[in-house]
């Protein structure tokens, strides 16, 4: 019999024994203590030949798999409860960044399509947020063309965008 297979009967039982300990599952603590020996086996040269050295690294090998076993159950749990709390809302939140970043696409094709003068006035005040004032000053013209130049755009957006898409447009840039 060889070497390996007298320290397997000798120390599988209650390596086992050690491993149910942390993991309370009995087929999960058998593999734990089958790879120990695995690992033994491939650091064999590595680790004194001395009995006690032979069984520290045995129970240590099966102490360290049971402790990573554990810290990575308990991240695997901690993400499946993340995603099934947050799953509906994630994903509402995902589906409203789409919709957001296709009405945002929507609306800078349909500035683009607007008079120049027009579509700046339109960006200025409804995408930068800038104020009717501010506009009139960067720009040197009257309150009174921002406005008209803005309520222009909005009416021109109304008549190059489909209604639904006007709607969530006028929603966006005037709530």
């Amino acid at each position: 019999m060889s070497t390996a297979e007298v320290l397997f009967r000798e120390y599988y039982a209650r390596l086992c024994h050690y491993a149910f300990q942390f993991t309370a599952d009995a087929e999960l603590a058998r593999d734990i203590a089958q790879e120990s020996f695995v690992s033994y086996l491939a650091r064999q040269e590595e680790v004194s030949t001395h009995p006690a050295a032979v069984r520290n690294f045995l129970y240590t090998a099966v102490r360290n798999a049971c402790l990573n076993t554990i810290r990575h159950n308990k991240v695997v749990e901690k993400f499946i409860q993340e995603q099934a709390a947050g799953a509906p809302g994630t994903e509402a939140a995902a589906i409203n960044t789409i919709i957001r970043t296709e009405v945002l696409a929507a609306i800078h094709r349909a500035l683009d399509s607007l008079p120049e003068e027009c579509a700046r006035i339109v960006r200025m005040g409804y995408i930068d947020g800038l104020k009717n004032q501010e506009i009139a000053k960067m720009l040197n013209i009257s309150v009174n063309t921002v406005k008209t130049q803005k309520r222009r755009g909005l009416q021109l957006l109304r008549l190059r965008l489909p209604p639904e898409m006007y709607v969530l447009v006028a929603y966006m840039l005037l709530g």
